[in-house]
Order: C-alpha cells, then structure tokens, then sequence
C-alpha cells in the first residue's frame, strides 16, 4: 500500500472499524499503559483477524465526504497475544524415533525448513511447515538429528513495506554453526555431549547456605586468559582455559576462592555479534610495536581501532541468539565443541569452589530487519520481539533494538531461555543487563520458574539461584511508562538484587557520567581537594557528609526502613536520604537486594578513576591504600559484594571509560603480576576523546605506575579482607531486621569527624539474649574506615569498656599501616593510621 495524492493505493480490501465508546479494556491500558488515552474502536465479528494479520495493514481516517483525513500502520502484539499467545513446545523437540520441529509465527504466510550437508555445506532438503494457530510444526525421523538448517518464513516485514522471505535460524536452536549462519539440530540431553561426572555436578555445587553468603567476580571470558602463557595456546581467551590446571588465572582464582569468593560473574557468553567466531579471520595489532610507543600516545588506539571489527574482542552486549555458547570461544565453532567446553567451564569453576553466573541480555537485539544473518526475532515475526514508538519507530534506548518483554511470548522466551541455561549448563545465577528496560512480572516469573527447579526432577536445586541485574529507570519505560518495570525501586521485596550506584557515586564521588576528577568519599573530596572546583570548604565539607550518610545506609544494605542518625542530626530511614536528584538512598526491603560496588566493567577501573580523581602529586602508594580502602568498604558492607575482576590487582585499562571494543591491549588481566596495564598509550578517542588532556600528563608521569610488590600488596590486602568478611556471619546478615537491630554508626550527626565511619555489628552476649546469637567466636565486630590523609584519633564512648582487638587477620597482615590500629578500651578511643580500613573484634570468653 502506499499514498498518492492523499489517497490511499494498492489495498485489497478495506473493513469499516466500529467506535467503542466505552473505551479501551482495562487489561489493555494495565498491559499498555501509554495508550490509555486513545479512542477505541472495534473489528467487526465477520472479519477473520487471523487472516488479517498475515498482510500489510493500515487505520485511516475519513471525513464525511470520503477524504482521508489520516493514515496509519499497525502495530500488532497486543492483538497476536490475544490470539495465539502459546505454552506449548517449540523448537526441536526430540523423542525416541522421531524429530519435531515447532515455530511461533502467527504473521507468516508460509514456514519451511531447509536441511543443509554441515555447517557449510549444500541443501540437501526442503520440507515444509503446517500451521496450527499461529504455530508451524513438522515431525520427521530422528536421523534429522546433527543437521544443520534454517527456516524459510515468508512474511510481510514493515521494515521494507514487502511481503520477503527470510532465511532464520530457530528461536529455540540449541546448537550453530560458525557466526550462527545455521542452526545445527542437536539434542542437548544427548550423553556425547556430556563431560565426565556431569549428572553429579549439582550435588558437587560449592555450599551456599544463604543468598546474604555470596560474594560476586565480574570477569571477561577472553581477558581471563588471552595474556596468560601458563594457558595452553589453543585455550587462550576461551572456554577450555577454565579447565587448564596450575595457570596463573586458576591460581589466582583459588586464592580469592580459598579466601571466601562465591561466584564468577561471566560477561556475554551466548552468541552475540561482533566478534568472528572463526579464529582464522581475526586481526590483531603489533604490541611489540605498540609497546615502543610513548604511554601518553594516541598513536596504540590507532592501531586498536583500525581492527577493532575484525579483532577476537568485544563484551558481547550484542544478541544474536540467545540459547547457544558463543562461538569464538570454543574451540570449533561448529559442532558440539562449545557445548562441552561450556559445560566443562562450569564443571571447573565449580569444583574451584566458585559458582557460576551468567551475564544476559535480554532487553535488546543485535540486529533486525529481514536480511542480516544475525537478525533472528524480526525475520520470523516482524515488530513483534521489538518495542517501537508512536511512530512505529523502533526504541533504540537500550542501546539498538529494544526487545518487549511486556509481550507475552517475548516473556516466554526469556523465561524458557534462563530455564535452559539453569537446568541444561547448569549455571547457579544471572546477571540482567539493563533489567529496568524488563518488566517487573517478567522477571518475577522467571525467579519464581528457576526457583521452582528440583533436584529429583530437573537435576538442579533452584532455590540457589541468585538474580540480580541493572535497575536504572530511563528511555521510554521510565516511571513505568510501559508497565511496572524492573528498576530499582519497583524491585524492592521480590529478592531480587539491583546495583547500587548510590555507595558507588559516594566512594568514587559524582557519577560516570559527570566530570571525572569530582571527588568522593574516598578520593579526597575536602580532605584533599585535586583543584576541581565542588564548592568552597564549607561546601564540600557539606557534600562529603552527605555522601557518607549515603555509604552508611549502603553499608546497611541500602534498606530503605534502617534508621541512621544523619549529618543534620536528624534520625532518617534510608527512603528519607535522598541523593542530590533527590531519589532515594536506600530502596531495599531486604540486604540481598543490594549489589553493592565501586566499579565495574563499564566505565573506568577502580585504580583508573582513583588515579584520576586524586591529586596528581599523591604517590603511588597512598592510591595503593585508597583502592583498597574503596575495596574493603564494598567487602564488608551488609548485601553482595560485587568486584571487577582486577581492582584487586589494581588493573588498569590506561583511564579507558568504555572498553566494550577497545581489543585485548587496553583489557589486559595480568595474573602474573608484573604489570596493572597502566599508561598503554590514551584509550579510544571514541568514548575518551574529551578527557585526553587530563589524561596524557598522568599517563605520561612515570610515579602513576605501580609496580609488581604494589600489586601483590594491593592482593593480600584483598585476600585479607575477604577472609575477613567470611570470619564472621556478622558481616553477612540474611534479614532486614537484624541489620536493623545490629548495626549502628557512631561517628554520626553535626559534629562527626569528616572522613571516619564507625561502623559496629553486634550479637547476642554471653550475659544478654536480647537477640539470636549468629557468632560463635565474636560478640561484636567495629569496623572503621578513615579516608584521612593523616592519622584519626576517635572517641566512641558507647563502645568504651569493650574487649575489642584488632582482627586476627590483620594483626597478621602484611600492611604495617594497619598493624598500627588501635583501640582504647577505657575511652572507647580509636587510634587509626591514614587511608585505613580497621576491623576490632570482641572474643567470646
């Protein structure tokens, strides 16, 4: 169809729409909320719908001489979920003499399937689909099984106005071919597929009593091992490289794991786009070359970026398909190779004693359209998987292709696709990005379907499965817009974490997207100014106050009831604190709600943004102790800690804010220790054009560069406080009520000692049961945090008389700083050394 001089061309039929003047269904505007407002009308009853939306459609108005008055296309989910939402199997469904093959599209004109001779090989055999109710099924015989294919849908596709054939691989594949340009029809329970001992692996699970016990690693696949000699070459940056024994990564990985660790947060490791998976075309740059040139040099991103297509990186926030391993990391691409390896991965890591969590991507696509290889969804129900605007635009607010999980069968997928990985990799959490851009009863189904997985039937305790993801509110399901999404704080009491930026921002100081040298907490704000302007003294002292109220509720698991004593002097609950745009602090009704982190894989590394915040003539040293001293607040703080993998060997990405794409040379882990990564030349002009000039003369100062005792202090002082957190239940508590009843800050209120927090747990007394005894070794633990530049004497006289001592593991430590702790039973005086973290336990008699 199309307009020609205000007329309408090209339909076929037209169907007059009947007013409905009571108004859209209230399960309507509850489903699609920002259309509440729009006039109603109705098909009439003759009209077979079913039909209708297999072609090209459009609502135009007329005046009443018959003039068009308006035009416009439809968008059809709402109407496809009325009709043919679906509970049913779909993709391969395998029994024991026959293959079935099943596929939602209820707007195709015609479905067949194209079975191929490999992964590269030519057609063998058409076989078409039969349709009932929106779903396109066949059954054919089992030796079907380990072929490749591809669907042909033949659909009208709003993107090009056509009716097109699309060559698709299936929703629901479970196995590919190199870049997914074929689907590979494999049964996933099959036991050549299996590692050895794999139907035992979830009875082996690393113990986990409690959500409140688990501590959280975010690590790439490929910066694990791509540096790392220790790995055989045919391993590096892949999966396999998880199961090397004696390297330098699973040497370094059983530390943290012995110390305390619980989980591994893997970056994307489904099939996303923009990395090949086939090895043989990847380009990598010349780092001998690149080693020559000068560390404040534009001239090492050069050659990064002129490759950055074509090289064997990206984080791999790029969907393609959701169900399978990505390729690239596998040793063959095709086959079975990436199923076994990721399964042998888990095997590894869990038998490390670290649990395994898996970083998704369901709130956007890759790509769409009816063309491209890695277009899937679009091509099979065109504007379906997509949320689109008024203008039938599509939402791009998440970065490109905005999926609908307010669809039902967008819903359906994302749950059957976490269900997989659960029961069929056996992964024991996920990690959702932007989960904001989701909606709240999606991921309240796909908690309760994970949590409802058993041993005795689907091989997997469910109940252990951690979820927690990316709450912020914005684009265009903001203030739920959409419906009730999954932000921050429509997630409070479903169990659910979300990321606090909150203490993050309060650390660090301002936020990853404002100036990079304002300073926070930790970085020197009024203690010592870098020379930015944030206000004058009185200024800043006020900023710094406020920003530790925030890190006091974030210690307290940034609980929305928990009542702190403020820098005002008022007692205030955590909704009541407010952030400087005037959103609450605390948001959660529940310690496990909280991700508590100072950094993360996007923006700067925590040594990086500490190195850019500080003045530029503080040693090496003092930014050693202030990166642990970020580090340890987020340890010891009541939720899940969560770490990038690196801050505890103060990694570098040379001040690069957002190194998706920046290639191995800025993402560099060094395991070995000999180097943090720091001054390889200015990060990628793309995201860090602007801040060069701040960068290169501290890229350039050779005093900014730790060296390799710097980082193997900066580890043992990271093992230390893991050992630390894990020494007592105190420091992990379960229930909002007894972070409630337990911890108190003293150091609160106008007159408080700028840069101090005081923070002490307590359990029941051997003389005083006024609460549950938790611990049996301490009766109390008091932990303090000096930001100072300079040595804090402190007086907290409600602590005065007690049996405090220095941490075990600290009276130990290789720090002399903190062996210089000290407290003063008869006063309740803390003595504490500059930029310190201090623990003081009571012993039980």
């Amino acid at each position: 169809m199309y307009m020609s001089n205000g007329v309408i061309e090209g339909y076929d039929s037209k169907v007059q729409l009947q007013p409905e003047h009571g108004g859209l269904p209230a399960c309507v505007t509850q489903k699609f909320p920002f259309i509440s407002s729009y006039r109603a009308f109705r098909v009439p009853g003759s009209i077979d719908v079913a039909s209708l939306v297999k072609c090209q459609l459009a609502v135009a108005s007329f005046d009443a001489h018959g003039k068009s008055r308006g035009v416009t296309g439809l968008q059809l989910p709402g109407v496809l979920d009325d009709m043919f939402a679906y509970t049913g199997p779909l993709g391969p469904v395998f029994s024991e003499e026959a293959v079935s093959l099943y596929l939602w599209a209820p707007t195709a004109q015609d479905v067949s399937v194209s079975f191929y001779d490999g992964p590269v090989g030519p057609l063998l055999e058409t076989v078409q689909l039969n349709e009932s109710n929106g779903v396109w099924g066949v059954t054919g015989p089992r030796h079907w099984e380990n072929r490749y294919y591809l669907y042909e849908v033949t659909v009208y596709h709003p993107a090009t106005s056509q009716v097109e054939k699309c060559l698709a691989d299936d929703p629901y594949a479970r196995g590919l071919s190199a870049n997914g340009t074929r689907s590979w029809l494999v049964d996933i329970n099959c036991e050549t597929l299996k590692p050895p001992s794999w139907d035992a692996l979830a009875a082996e699970k690393p113990k986990l009593d409690s959500f409140s016990d688990i501590s959280i690693y975010e690590l790439h696949i490929r910066d694990f091992s791509a540096y790392d000699s220790t790995v055989d070459c045919h391993s590096r940056g892949g999966f396999c490289a998880f199961t090397c024994q004696d390297t330098a990564g699973i040497s370094h990985l059983r530390k943290l794991s012995d110390a305390g660790l619980t989980h591994v947060h893997l970056l994307p490791s489904f099939q996303f786009g923009g990395v090949d998976d086939i090895k043989n075309n990847w380009k990598c740059v010349d780092e001998v070359e690149l080693s020559k040139l000068p560390p404040g040099s534009d001239l090492q991103q050069d050659a990064v970026v002129a490759i950055q297509e074509e090289d064997p990186y990206n984080w791999g926030y790029n969907p393609v398909l959701w169900g399978v391993p990505k390729g690239s990391y596998a040793s063959n691409p095709d086959g079975p190779n990436r199923i076994i390896e990721y399964r042998l991965m888990v095997q590894a890591l869990n038998r490390l004693g670290l649990r395994v969590v898996m970083d998704v991507v369901y709130n956007h696509l890759y790509s769409s359209g009816p063309s491209s290889i890695t277009s899937v969804l679009d091509k099979i129900v065109p504007g379906y998987y997509l949320r689109r605007d008024t203008n039938g635009q599509i939402e791009n607010s998440a970065a490109v292709n905005n999926t609908a999980s307010e669809h039902f069968m967008v819903d359906r997928l994302i749950v059957d696709d976490l269900l997989h990985w659960a029961v069929n990799y056996k992964v024991d959490g996920f990690r959702f990005d932007l989960m904001g851009h989701l909606m709240k009863e999606t991921m309240m189904r796909a908690k309760s379907a994970l949590q409802s997985l058993t041993m005795d039937e689907h091989g997997v305790d469910g109940s252990k499965i951690y979820l927690y993801g990316e709450g912020w509110d914005f684009g265009e399901v903001a203030q739920n817009k959409h419906g009730i999404n999954g932000s921050q704080l429509n997630m409070s009491g479903t169990g659910v974490g979300s990321f606090n930026d909150r203490i993050r921002d309060a650390i660090n100081g301002g936020g990853p997207f404002g100036n990079p040298l304002q300073q926070g907490f930790s970085t020197g704000l009024f203690l010592e100014p870098n020379g930015f302007f944030q206000g004058n003294e009185t200024e800043t002292r006020l900023t710094l106050a406020t920003y530790t109220d925030h890190i006091q509720i974030g210690l307290a698991g940034n609980l929305k009831d928990y009542v702190l004593i403020s820098h005002t002097g008022e007692a205030k609950k955590g909704s009541e604190v407010r952030t400087f745009d005037g959103s609450p602090v605390g948001y959660t009704s529940s310690p496990i709600e909280t991700i508590n982190y100072a950094s993360a894989h996007d923006n700067e590394t925590l040594f990086d943004i500490i190195s850019l915040k500080t003045p530029t003539s503080l040693s090496i040293d003092e930014r050693c102790r202030i990166n642990h001293l970020c580090s340890s607040m987020i340890a010891l703080s009541q939720g899940i800690p969560f770490f990038h993998a690196g801050d505890e060997i103060l990694r570098s990405k040379s001040l690069d804010r957002d190194s998706y794409n920046s290639g191995d040379w800025f993402n560099k882990l060094d395991f070995t220790y000999e180097t943090n990564n720091w001054g390889v030349g200015l990060p990628p002009r793309e995201k860090n054009e602007g801040s060069w000039p701040l960068m290169k003369p501290r890229l350039e100062n050779p005093s900014f560069k730790p060296t390799k005792d710097h980082i193997l202090a900066a580890l043992d002082n990271f093992v230390d406080i893991l050992k630390i957190r894990y020494s007592s239940p105190l420091f992990r508590l379960a229930a909002a009520t007894d972070v409630e009843q337990r911890v108190h800050f003293h150091n609160t209120g106008p007159s408080f000692v700028p840069g101090v927090i005081v923070m002490s747990i307590e359990d029941a007394r051997n003389d005083v049961h006024e609460m549950a005894q938790l611990d049996e070794n301490f009766s109390c633990v008091v932990t303090v945090f000096n930001a100072c530049p300079h040595e804090v004497s402190i007086e907290i006289p409600d602590l005065a008389k007690m049996g405090l001592q220095l941490h075990p593991v600290q009276v130990n430590s290789s720090d002399a700083l903190v062996r210089q702790s000290a407290f003063d039973a008869s006063t309740g005086r803390f003595t504490m050394p500059r930029r310190t973290t201090a623990v003081f336990v009571e012993p039980r008699c």
